[in-house]
């Protein structure tokens, strides 16, 4: 009830035998609003047209009349509360018809994404349900600002719920400011964050019951893939072990750990490895986030600390040497 109409019915059970024209007078209201006021109380059962003065309405005793307003209000409120389950219901019943589909159409282990946006969502969902630990690779070096920031509320979250967040990173993230303070911003937020010189393709892992993939590794736009078996996520789980066993945690000076003086760096030692395994510069450059430019001038002081005379001498005499596999 708006509070001019609470007050005109206040004013009428105060002076139970005054006119609408002076109860008007009282509140200083306006023919039209008092009318409307009166309109108001009518519908909500407040006044009753009186006996004694034919023309007249009168407020209806309180005990009476809110009694009879509040349960008109309960029964709304049933009502409602009725549409809402219904609507759930209904929902649930669509979700459900959706999931049989899917099921009927393809293998149950694994889903597809095909676009950015039902693979946002789905990170969302996944995340936002998430209770023990999430895992991921993340290959591409430097992140963009809008995949950091995409991500920021949800780590948030979830670090605050006290799961379990390991994350690997390329090395070369040492490179690119914004990447680097994203990843001290993880640790300092209770994530764990350790950095690789190459990395398998981008993978995400949550409490080690579901796996998300690229279809493409090399197309991003391709879409992802969602993997629910058993068997394949637990061969994910140990694959990423194994790299987090090997990665080197991030410092908060230089953002990758350090290195004694005669030792090979993991990159420069992923570098050596690419090089024997025959990998081109680009190629190089693209495992392990950072420009061409940067992969040629390694592979050259790499050459030449080795007295090599071709790239592929280069990954030779580092076999030889037991720098490489």
């Amino acid at each position: 009830m708006e509070s001019r109409s609470e007050a005109v019915y206040w004013e009428m059970l105060k002076h139970p035998e005054a006119d609408v024209e002076q109860l008007a007078g009282r509140l200083g209201l306006e023919a039209q609003e008092m009318g409307n006021c009166l309109d108001e109380l009518g519908r909500l059962m407040l006044i009753r047209p009186s006996w004694d003065a034919p023309g007249e309405v009168r407020a209806v005793d309180p005990e009476v009349g809110l009694a009879s307003l509040l349960a008109r209000q309960e029964a709304d409120l049933l009502r409602e509360q009725e549409r809402i389950s219904a609507s759930r219901a209904a929902l649930h019943q669509v979700i459900a018809d959706i999931q049989r589909t899917k099921q009927g159409r393809n293998d149950p282990d694994v889903e597809r994404l095909t676009n950015i946006d039902r693979i946002r969502f789905k990170i969302e969902a996944l995340a936002a349900k998430c209770s023990s630990d999430i895992m991921g690779f993340a290959p591409a070096g430097a992140q963009s600002a809008a995949n950091m920031a995409a991500s920021r509320p949800l780590d948030s979250k979830v670090l605050a719920r006290n799961v379990r967040m390991r994350t690997i990173y390329l090395e070369s993230i040492v490179n690119d400011r914004p990447t680097l303070d994203y990843a001290r911003w993880l640790v300092e937020s209770g994530a764990e964050v350790r950095t690789a010189a190459v990395l398998p393709p981008r993978m995400v892992i949550y409490d080690r019951k579901t796996a998300i993939l690229p279809l493409d590794p090399e197309t991003t736009r391709a879409g992802a893939m969602l993997l629910h078996s058993t068997g394949v996520v637990s061969a994910l789980c140990d694959l990423f072990e194994q790299v987090w066993k090997a990665a080197a945690p991030i410092n908060s000076e230089s953002g990758c750990a350090a290195k004694q003086e005669e030792e090979l760096t993991p990159q420069e030692a992923a570098i050596l490895q690419l090089l024997a395994d025959g990998y081109t510069d680009d190629t190089i450059a693209r495992k392990l986030g950072v420009s061409v430019r940067t992969s040629r001038r390694i592979t050259a002081k790499l050459t030449a600390q080795l007295g090599a005379k071709s790239r592929f001498q280069a990954g030779v005499l580092a076999t030889a040497r037991g720098w490489v596999r």
